[in-house]
């Protein structure tokens, strides 16, 4: 295979990857960058999650990166990239501005599409096999995923990611994901939760291991499934 054909495969690949997570999560194609509206009624992950955090967080956090990444990218190639591209092109160099916002525009459209009224219970077929086999039962993957969820100092992510066959939890600081070129551990984000304070502070105060624990009401694991797959 000569650099031409490569390229071409390479590319290729990259695209389709690009389209499936569209599907999936509903990333938009290019920019400019748009604020879509939630997947589904704002007061609809109560008890668990409160209408007011979701209107404050949605309409005001999640806007505010994608108002400043849109001014951020202007007048570059980044401008022309839908945000799965960009952000998988984020790397050590990239500016301040467009790695925090183009991570925190990634993240929330992510974050309010593996969420579902009607999430929960436990993964099935491939993806409950490969967590088994890493984390021996559910039930032990879930102490995992709290003690990486509170344990991160500060604000950030916790992650379940695809690595290789298998998968793993890991945390990021403040905007970063585990698709940018700079993750410590890389890999295809499965589910995620935002434990910066805004995410929760309304409802559960100081309680971030309250919150933690009723997500487990909301994910949608038709959809992590589909992205180990």
């Amino acid at each position: 295979m000569n650099r031409s054909e490569f390229l071409k495969l390479a590319f290729g690949a990259a695209a389709g990857l690009a389209v499936a997570q569209t599907r999936v999560f509903g990333f938009q194609q290019a920019g400019p960058f748009t604020l879509a509206p939630l997947p589904y009624d704002a007061a609809a992950l109560e008890p668990h999650i409160d209408k007011m955090t979701m209107e404050i967080h949605h309409g005001k956090h999640h806007k505010a990166y994608v108002d400043n990444l849109n001014k951020a990218v202007a007048g570059t190639e980044m401008a022309g990239m839908n945000i799965d591209q960009l952000v998988r092109s984020i790397d050590a160099k990239t500016p301040a501005a467009v790695r925090n916002n183009g991570g925190g525009h990634w993240n929330h459209t992510f974050f309010w599409n593996i969420l579902s009224p009607k999430g929960g219970g436990q993964p099935k077929g491939a993806l409950a096999d490969a967590i088994n086999k890493k984390y021996g039962s559910f039930d032990k993957f879930k102490e995992e995923w709290a003690k990486a969820a509170t344990g991160r100092f500060g604000s950030g992510w916790v992650w379940l990611i695809k690595d290789g066959n298998g998968v793993e939890i890991v945390s990021t600081p403040n905007q970063d994901n585990p698709l940018m070129k700079l993750a410590e551990k890389p890999g295809t984000p499965l589910i995620g939760l935002d434990v910066w304070e805004h995410a929760y502070y309304l409802k559960y105060q100081n309680k971030r291991p309250d919150y933690v624990a009723a997500a487990w009401n909301l994910y949608d694991w038709d959809k992590a499934a589909k992205a180990f797959a």
